[in-house]
């Protein structure tokens, strides 16, 4: 048999195998990366991507309680500006001293910022960003997310820190929500509440920011483009919570819905791993790839540091 007849038999037999308890998100996306790089992926599973990370979303909230999710959202609020304008501020900079296209530095400085790939997703329109400045970006952004999987639980449990702890250091510093979901879950019940929970409300200034941009980058420009895609999994997480938590009634189903949404996000991480191909490292490229490890390194030391000293709870 040949490598491609082999991934096309090896891959459906890896999907099923996700709805399994015994298969981690680490795992899954740890199978996805060499499948990947050594057979190589013949199915177009990006495309099933985002739809999958949007149902786990909502799944995910139908386990919740709003109260709970409400009350963390909102003490989340003060550190998620003061962190996504850090984060921009110290991006424009590195961009300068890297002497990065504005174009791709911008990306990855907003997909660190906010939500990864969503955000990334959603400014490219507004700047109108080229198809290559978008594939980097979103290159960067997803080795690192790779890389999350493994090294944040590892330090998380070295430093034992707490559930809570360790969910808000997620939500933080892990540029995509799927990401967050996967290392929290591997934590904890407690850390993915509240890493889901802290990332969904600072997902909600994709809006907001990239109105801004829009507004920067196309000054004078007539005709500019319309924002990209929202993230409507944001509401739908909201909307699930909240049956859940005022319709007593669907507690039941709720926590069967949550169990299935956590196999999907496992096969979910499992796509994302057959998407890190050989050609998109070669596409990443070292200084984009140096910006997006250098933002990435500040914002997760400087946020488990405010953690660890008290000044973020």
């Amino acid at each position: 048999m040949t490598k491609h007849q082999i991934a096309k038999v090896l891959i459906p037999l890896c999907g099923v195998l996700c709805f399994f308890p015994f298969t981690s998100g680490a795992i899954a996306l740890l199978a996805g990366v060499l499948i990947a790089f050594f057979l190589g992926n013949p199915y177009n599973t990006k495309k099933y991507t985002h739809s999958l990370l949007a149902f786990s979303v909502v799944g995910l909230g139908a386990g919740m309680n709003l109260e709970t999710v409400m009350q963390v959202g909102l003490q989340g609020i003060g550190y998620t500006v003061i962190s996504i304008l850090c984060v921009f501020l110290l991006g424009f900079v590195l961009m300068k001293l890297l002497k990065i296209e504005q174009e791709v530095g911008l990306l990855i400085t907003v997909g660190t910022a906010i939500c990864g790939g969503s955000a990334i997703a959603a400014v490219t329109p507004v700047i109108r960003a080229k198809s290559n400045s978008v594939s980097v970006a979103l290159g960067t952004v997803f080795i690192l997310n790779a890389l999350a999987l493994f090294i944040f639980p590892t330090v998380g449990h070295s430093l034992e820190m707490t559930e809570r702890a360790f969910g808000l250091w997620s939500a933080l510093a892990i540029h995509d929500t799927s990401s967050v979901v996967g290392a929290t879950v591997s934590y904890g019940a407690h850390a993915a509440e509240v890493g889901t929970t802290v990332k969904l409300a600072r997902a909600l200034w994709i809006v907001p920011i990239a109105f801004i941009i829009g507004l920067v980058v196309n000054r004078g420009n007539k005709g500019q483009a319309q924002g990209g895609k929202k993230p409507w999994f944001i509401l739908g997480f909201i909307i699930a919570a909240a049956l859940v938590t005022w319709v007593p009634a669907l507690q039941g189903p709720g926590h069967y819905i949550e169990m299935v949404a956590k196999r999907v996000l496992v096969l979910t991480l499992f796509f994302i791993g057959l998407g890190l191909s050989k050609q998109t490292l070669k596409e990443v490229g070292l200084r984009p790839l140096i910006l997006g490890v250098l933002l990435w390194i500040c914002i997760g030391v400087g946020s488990l540091t405010a953690i660890e000293l008290g000044w973020v709870e």
